[in-house]
């Protein structure tokens, strides 16, 4: 491990990341690792391992950044839930000490594409004209599926299938499946629910005439417009995230997001 070359990137706009982000260097340098500080606003290529600090945003960012360079991202939580993360601010010296031991795996996470656009959580499908819904049609593999009067259109990865779409009333998807999740965003119908397809099928969604563009969210994060379709398939990069050994998803689903927790518990 301390021939690979390492990196640490933080959000500094978030609170006490500095502090974090200088602790973890010092963490490396004890243990005769040198690495590179970099602002997640300014991510670059070359590096073997990166520790990412922040909130669950600031890893997707970088996850979408160095999944083209298949370099894995380690996640320190800075943010509200963390659900990327895999340590806490205070758990940084152990968790460090088990990744120098060999103590982690990669899990290889399946992403989406949409042209120059890469998501690792979901794309996200809007009218242009807040306040109001918008027609849409989903076709798949180029075959019509439905039509939607609705707010929108999430198609998530399993990654995000815990995120928005799970929200908007989608399922739980566990991430080594290979498979999408479309949920449309309160349909103006009893009968529009959410619809879990194989990875390798493409996605189009089709808007009506009677506005002037679209938008499209990757990740909540870039935004971008688009007029008549947006097609939208699994993309050939796959983000890499560190998972502590011992690390499970069933358990992190009860852990953050309380599942199957009474609310007089949480």
């Amino acid at each position: 491990m301390k021939n690979l070359n390492f990196a640490i990137a933080y959000n500094p706009k978030i609170e006490h990341a500095r502090e974090v982000q200088q602790k973890l260097l010092s963490i490396l340098t004890k243990n005769g690792i040198s690495s590179t500080v970099l602002d997640v606003d300014n991510l670059k290529s070359g590096y073997d391992f990166v520790f990412v600090i922040g909130g669950d945003g600031t890893i997707l960012k970088s996850a979408r950044f160095y999944a083209k360079f298949n370099t894995p991202v380690f996640g320190v939580n800075l943010g509200r839930l963390g659900f990327l993360s895999q340590s806490s601010k205070e758990e940084i010296e152990s968790s460090v000490e088990k990744i120098l031991n060999g103590k982690y795996k990669v899990d290889d996470r399946l992403m989406l594409s949409s042209g120059e656009f890469l998501a690792l959580n979901d794309f996200v499908v809007k009218g242009s004209k807040g306040g109001r819904t918008s027609r849409f049609s989903l076709k798949i593999n180029g075959k019509i599926v439905c039509n939607y009067l609705a707010d929108g259109v999430i198609i998530a990865t399993p990654t995000g299938s815990t995120a928005y779409g799970l929200s908007a009333g989608g399922p739980v998807l566990a991430p080594e499946l290979e498979a999408f999740v479309i949920v449309p965003i309160c349909p103006h119908t009893l009968t529009a629910r959410p619809l879990v397809i194989p990875a390798d099928e493409v996605i189009t969604i089709c808007v009506s005439d009677d506005e002037a563009s679209y938008c499209s969210y990757a990740d909540g994060q870039e935004c971008f417009e688009f007029c008549n379709e947006i097609i939208i398939s699994k993309s050939e990069y796959m983000a890499k995230l560190v998972l502590l050994e011992g690390s499970e998803f069933y358990s992190i689903l009860n852990d953050k997001l309380h599942w199957g927790t009474s609310p007089a518990k949480i």
